[in-house]
């Protein structure tokens, strides 16, 4: 529970936009964007009060468009990718985007004014990926170091990885899934990740 908590606090703090200057700095970007969102969310009486859908709608806007949801999907299902049918591949898409969608969306509703701390960012001149390291405060707790790997695409930077404490979302929820897929296919996940964002609200 302590490590689901972690990747809690440290992805509700995870928020980008879509930026018109592609070279807009990695960390200036995650600085400015999260700036925007949590001030959104202490604004915003609908999300305060734990409007479900409001926060939907916040992160569908402000932070899913942001991913490298393609590279993300295959990193996820390693060589299930692979062997999977397109239309396998735009399911898994499609519900792990709203998987995404229900666990930010939880994550950013228990936000309790966590303080984001910067490191120095080191990047080569002409980096493609880059680590986004910091770490969050929060009030009576230990600080939980957060790592944002981006990729710079023709769309600018985006997401591919969150690592908190050393532990990769992507490694997490590929561990999650092997094992299902093992067991009973890829099928037999799309189907539950189907009806677990179904009964979330999320269509």
């Amino acid at each position: 529970m302590k490590l689901i908590s972690k990747f809690l606090v440290g992805i509700s703090l995870c928020i980008f936009i879509t930026s018109a200057n592609a070279e807009v700095a990695p960390d200036v970007l995650v600085k400015q964007t999260a700036d925007e969102v949590l001030t959104i969310i202490k604004n915003d009486k609908e999300i305060q009060v734990g409007n479900k859908q409001q926060l939907y709608a916040l992160v569908e806007a402000k932070i899913l468009p942001n991913f490298d949801f393609d590279r993300v999907c295959r990193m996820v299902l390693g060589k299930s990718w692979r062997s999977a049918t397109p239309e396998q591949q735009a399911i898994f898409q499609k519900e792990f985007r709203s998987l995404l969608l229900r666990t930010y969306a939880s994550a950013l509703g228990k936000y309790k004014d966590q303080i984001i701390e910067y490191k120095p960012l080191r990047m080569e001149v002409d980096a493609k990926n880059v680590s986004v390291k910091t770490q969050i405060l929060q009030p009576g707790g230990q600080p939980v170091a957060v790592d944002y790997d981006l990729i710079k695409s023709e769309n600018g930077w985006k997401v591919y990885d969150i690592v908190i404490e050393s532990v990769s979302l992507v490694t997490n929820y590929r561990s999650q899934f092997s094992n299902e897929i093992r067991l009973n296919g890829l099928d037999s996940l799309n189907k539950k990740l189907e009806e677990k964002n179904k009964s979330a609200g999320v269509a």
